[in-house]
C-alpha cells in the first residue's frame, strides 16, 4: 500500500485530487488541512475507508512533524497555500510564511522515506511575460508579487534538495482551474453565481486582458497520470488550457450558458497581479492526457449541471 500525505487538502484542487486517488484502493491518504480557506464539507465522503483527515498546519513545524514521523509516507502532495489574488495581496506577511511549510515537508521528507514530492507552482511566477506561449524552460520568471515569489523559492527548494540529498520531485505549474468545488471568490465561480442570480458581473479594467481556464477533471488526470506512471520526474509542467479568454468574453459565455439578466459592470483596474495575457505551452501536459482539454463552454456546463454551488456558502 502506497501512503501519501496531500496538503491542502480541504481546498478545491487538493480534495479532488484526494478522491481521485483513493479511488485506488492501493492508496492510503493523510489529508491535511488548516481549514483558513479549505473547507471540511470538500473532502472525500466517509465511504472512502482508506484515508484520514487531520487538521494540521504545515507552517508548523511540530504539526506536521508529528504526522510525517508518524506514517512515513511514500509520497507528499504538497497542495497547502493561501490563495487568491485579492487575499494574498492584503496578507503578504502570511503569504511569505508559505516557504516555512514547504522548508518543514522537505525537510522531514528527506529523513523518512518520502520518494517522491509533488508540488503546486502558480502561472503567477511567469509575472509579465516576454515570451507566448509561455514555457518552463525558457520564459523568464519576473513576478515580485509575494505570492509568485513563494512558489518560486518552493521551486527552487525542490530542485536544490533533489541536488544535495536526491529527493525526487515534481512541479506543477498551474494556470486558472475552474470547477464545482471552487470558492465563490475566483473568476468563473464568481461570474456565475453572479448570474444565477441575474446581478451585476463587475470586471477590472478594460476586461481585454486573457486567461486560459482548465477544468479541475483535466487537472487531475494530469497530475494523476503523471504520479501513476512515473512521469515529469525532477522537472516541470505546465497544467493549463492553451486556448486564451478575455474576461469580457468570459463573462458574455457565462450570460448565455445560464440564460441570465446580469450586465457587466467595469471597475478600475487591479493596482498589482493583474496580468495582460497568460498562455500557457501546454505541450507536455496534452502528451500526458493523450487527449484535447475539455472546452470551457463544455466545463461551464458541468458546473451547472452539477449544481454543486451549495459549496461555495459555507
Amino acid at each position: 500500500m502506497k501512503k501519501i500525505l496531500i496538503t491542502g487538502g480541504a481546498g478545491f484542487i487538493g480534495s479532488v485530487l484526494s478522491e481521485r486517488l483513493l479511488q485506488d484502493e492501493d492508496n492510503y491518504l493523510v489529508i491535511v488541512d488548516n481549514l483558513s480557506t479549505g473547507n471540511k464539507k470538500k473532502l472525500p465522503p466517509q465511504t472512502f475507508k482508506n484515508f484520514k483527515f487531520i487538521k494540521c498546519d504545515v507552517n508548523n513545524y511540530t504539526d506536521i512533524a508529528e504526522i510525517m514521523l508518524a506514517y512515513k509516507f511514500d509520497y507528499v502532495f504538497h497542495y497547502a497555500a493561501m490563495v487568491g489574488v485579492q487575499r494574498t495581496q492584503e496578507n503578504p506577511v502570511k503569504v511569505l510564511k508559505d516557504i516555512d511549510g514547504i522548508k518543514n515537508i522537505l525537510s522531514i521528507s528527506k529523513n523518512t522515506g518520502v520518494k517522491r514530492m509533488f508540488f503546486s507552482s502558480s502561472s503567477e511566477i511567469y509575472g509579465e511575460p516576454v515570451e507566448f506561449p509561455q514555457n518552463v524552460y525558457t520564459t523568464p520568471l519576473n513576478s515580485r508579487l509575494p505570492y509568485a515569489i513563494v512558489k518560486n523559492v518552493g521551486e527552487a527548494f525542490l530542485k536544490s534538495f533533489k541536488q544535495e540529498y536526491d529527493l525526487d520531485y515534481t512541479i506543477f505549474r498551474f494556470f486558472n482551474t475552474y470547477g464545482p468545488k471552487q470558492s465563490k471568490d475566483f473568476v468563473i465561480s464568481k461570474f456565475i453565481m453572479k448570474a444565477l442570480k441575474n446581478e451585476d458581473i463587475t470586471i477590472y479594467g478594460d476586461g481585454l486582458q486573457t486567461r486560459t481556464f482548465c477544468y479541475i477533471d483535466d487537472n487531475i488526470e494530469a497530475c494523476v497520470k503523471a504520479f501513476n506512471n512515473n512521469l515529469i520526474v525532477n522537472d516541470v509542467v505546465n497544467v493549463g488550457g492553451n486556448n486564451e479568454v478575455t474576461i469580457i468574453s468570459l463573462a458574455d459565455t457565462i450570460i448565455k450558458l445560464t440564460n441570465s439578466k446580469s450586465k457587466v459592470v467595469f471597475l478600475p483596474p487591479l493596482k498589482d497581479g493583474d496580468m495582460r495575457r497568460r498562455l500557457p505551452d501546454n505541450t507536455n501536459m496534452r502528451k500526458i492526457l493523450g487527449r484535447e482539454l475539455i472546452s470551457l463552454e463544455q466545463g461551464i456546463t458541468n458546473i451547472l449541471k452539477k449544481g454543486l454551488f451549495e459549496l461555495n456558502n459555507i
